[in-house]
C-alpha cells in the first residue's frame, strides 16, 4: 500500500484541504498507515502532477479562523480544497484489484525478543510494559469509536465495512496486550531458569 492509495481514499470519502485530510487522516486511516504531515503535503503534489486529484481555491472571509476581519474590512483567505479525477478513482480501482504484498508484519519488538532469546535476558520487561500501555490506548480509543460511531443497528454497506475494519483493529489490541502480559513472567525470569 502507498501512501498516496490511502490519500485517495480519504479524499474520495471527503475533499479536504491539506490541512483539514491530515488532522482527519491521523484520526481514521492513520491507526492503520502512519504518514507526517509533511509527507502528506508532498504526496498532495505528487498526486496533482499524475493527474488523480486537483485543487479548488477557495475564498474564506475573515481571519484563518473564520473571525471577522477587524473594522468590517473583508480579509481574503485562500483554501485549497482537493478532489479526486476520475484518473485517480482509476488508479485507486487499479491499486485495490492488483494482488497484495502479503504478510508483511516487521514488528520491531519481535526481532528484539528473538535476539533476547539468543544473548539471554537483556532487560526487556520495561520495553514490553511501555508497549502493552500504548496498545491498551489504542484499544480504549477504539472501543470508544466503536461507541461512539456504531451504536446504530441501520448502517449502510460503507458503514458496515468501516466497523468491520475497527472491529479487526480491537481485536488484534486485545490479542497484542494479552499476548504481552503472557510474556511478561518470562522476561522477568533469570537466564538459568528458561528451558531450550
Amino acid at each position: 500500500m502507498s501512501t498516496q492509495h490511502a490519500l485517495l481514499i480519504s479524499l474520495i470519502e471527503k475533499p479536504s484541504s491539506g490541512y483539514d485530510l491530515a488532522r482527519r487522516f491521523d484520526r481514521s486511516i492513520g491507526y492503520f498507515w502512519h504518514a507526517t504531515h509533511q509527507q502528506i503535503y508532498r504526496e498532495l503534489g505528487r498526486m496533482a502532477e499524475h493527474g488523480w486529484i486537483a485543487a479548488e481555491e477557495t475564498d474564506q472571509g475573515g481571519d484563518a479562523n473564520g473571525n471577522a476581519a477587524p473594522n468590517g474590512e473583508e480579509k481574503k483567505n485562500r483554501k485549497k480544497v482537493y478532489h479526486v479525477l476520475p484518473a485517480g478513482r482509476d488508479e485507486l480501482v487499479r491499486w485495490v484489484l492488483e494482488p497484495g504484498a502479503g504478510l508483511d508484519q516487521r514488528e520491531e519488538i519481535l526481532v528484539k525478543l528473538r535476539a533476547d532469546a539468543a544473548i539471554g535476558p537483556l532487560g526487556l520487561a520495561d520495553e514490553m510494559r511501555r508497549l502493552i500501555a500504548l496498545h491498551q490506548a489504542r484499544l480504549e480509543t477504539y472501543q470508544a469509536i466503536e461507541r461512539r460511531d456504531f451504536s446504530d443497528a441501520r448502517q449502510d454497506r460503507g458503514q458496515q465495512l468501516r466497523f468491520a475494519l475497527l472491529r479487526r483493529g480491537i481485536r488484534f489490541e486485545q490479542d497484542w496486550v494479552a499476548w504481552g502480559n503472557e510474556l511478561m513472567p518470562l522476561l522477568a525470569m533469570p537466564a538459568g531458569d528458561r528451558q531450550d
